[in-house]
């Protein structure tokens, strides 16, 4: 026997959390999924709606007299809080429907592009940002950073219209 035997494949997942008592309870229930998909867009508002504001202070359509620092230490929590409604509704609303979800091309681009968006935020934080002393309260940022800004605010557009999509393909 391979180690390889003991992994289940993706379907297989899908099928065992589609089909667990808590996930089906979701998939039955009149009022468990809307109520769990209006806590996803609520979250989607929390995140969307706090980096969209730091990365137009990025790109420089916004806020110039502010200083950067300042603007991610209001937003920034925020954006946690979303993301972490995100993640929970998020799983529920996948375990409820893994395979159909699975089987989806706009899922699987909103996931591709959600890792993209992670991975954007952590180099900003772990580059630019790091610096942020330096051109704090500049009226012009670093390249790099009017990049991240842009990546980002493209990347949650996409991740919104792609996550409207799976209800449509």
């Amino acid at each position: 026997m391979k180690d390889s035997d003991n992994i289940m494949d993706i379907p297989a997942f899908c099928a065992w959390l589609e089909n667990s008592a808590w996930a089906t309870a979701i998939h039955q229930s009149l009022w468990l999924f809307p109520m769990i998909e209006t806590a996803h867009l609520f979250g989607i508002i929390l995140l969307v709606g706090a980096t969209s504001a730091l990365d137009l202070r990025l790109i420089g359509l916004t806020m110039k007299g502010e200083p950067v620092s300042r603007i991610a230490g209001r937003l920034l929590p925020w954006a946690w809080a979303g993301l972490t409604i995100q993640l929970m509704t998020g799983f529920c609303l996948f375990a409820s429907e893994a395979t159909r979800c699975w089987e989806n091309k706009a899922f699987r681009i909103k996931m591709a592009m959600l890792f993209l968006a992670g991975l954007n935020a952590l180099i900003f934080h772990q580059t630019v940002y790091r610096r942020v002393s330096r051109w704090d309260e500049a009226r012009v940022t670093p390249a790099g950073a009017k990049f991240a800004g842009c990546c980002s605010i493209l990347l949650w557009f996409g991740i919104v219209a792609a996550g409207r999509w799976i209800a449509f393909l």
